[in-house]
């Protein structure tokens, strides 16, 4: 159990370390992109097509998926309540907002095709809430050095790796919600927050909504795979779609900022 738990801890603090990093090198609008790639469900779900049954992973995954609908309003809730507030008590807010919300998207008719829907509308929900605000490019400029981001680091690889672990022993439908929860965004803003400023974290967060759609390709190729083909290949799958959704929506953001910001792009 200690192989695991570590390997887990040292790849998600390598993750929030280099979110952060690339953050203060291409900007929190691309960033934010990266911020949305399976930092959480990648080991999670490795470690659980190992381990578990294929009916056991399928409703965890169709558990996580609605978990994440709730996970979309955890970053509006932090984008919105930063604007008066500091990234802890955003932070604070948005995980009392996840939790009934996570309850009551569990409960959402249709299968996988009634969770993407309802996935899909909420996102738009957050695009329009985001244009509203007018979140602009902030310029990022480190206030601390490493030591902190190190420390950081492993305080969110500790945190996703003891979750993600116990998750396995809780049955499936609780295994799902664990994992959908925002431990890796929530790790991240704190990190970015305390770096950069809370101006760099929240547009972050909010192109992490976008980046989230990599989470979803990743979840409905699991859900489709699993049962049908062999545990390694189903996880391979998932995360090469996701990496394919990470990396579209990565040029398709750089050639965005450069329409709109071409003296920070330059």
């Amino acid at each position: 159990m200690l192989q695991p738990l570590l390997i887990k801890l040292l790849a998600t603090a390598g993750i929030v370390m280099l979110v952060a990093l690339s953050v203060g090198r291409l900007g929190p609008r691309l960033g934010g992109i990266v911020a949305g790639t399976p930092v959480i469900l990648g080991p999670g779900y490795f470690f659980m097509l190992r381990e578990q049954s294929a009916d056991f992973v399928q409703q965890a995954v169709l558990s996580t998926l609605q978990a994440l609908v709730a996970t979309l309003l955890f970053t509006v809730c932090f984008v919105v309540s930063t604007a008066r507030r500091t990234a802890l008590q955003g932070l604070a807010l948005a995980s009392l907002l996840w939790v009934p919300g996570a309850l009551l998207f569990t409960r959402l008719p249709g299968g996988l095709v009634g969770v993407v829907v309802a996935y899909l509308a909420v996102l738009a929900m957050a695009e329009g809430i985001n244009r509203r605000l007018r979140l602009g490019q902030p310029v990022v400029v480190a206030s601390t050095g490493w030591g902190d981001l190190v420390l950081r680091g492993l305080l969110a690889g500790l945190l996703v790796s003891l979750a993600t672990t116990l998750a396995a022993r809780s049955g499936p439908a609780l295994s799902g919600v664990i994992l959908g929860f925002p431990v890796g965004i929530l790790t991240i803003a704190w990190a970015l927050s305390e770096r950069y400023g809370i101006d760099v974290a929240r547009t972050t967060v909010s192109m992490t909504q976008r980046g989230m759609l990599s989470l979803l390709a990743f979840c409905v190729v699991s859900y489709l795979g699993v049962g049908h083909l062999p545990g390694l290949l189903v996880f391979a799958l998932s995360l090469a779609s996701s990496m394919a959704t990470s990396g579209l929506l990565f040029m398709l953001s750089l050639w965005q900022a450069r329409r709109r910001y071409p003296r920070c792009a330059a």
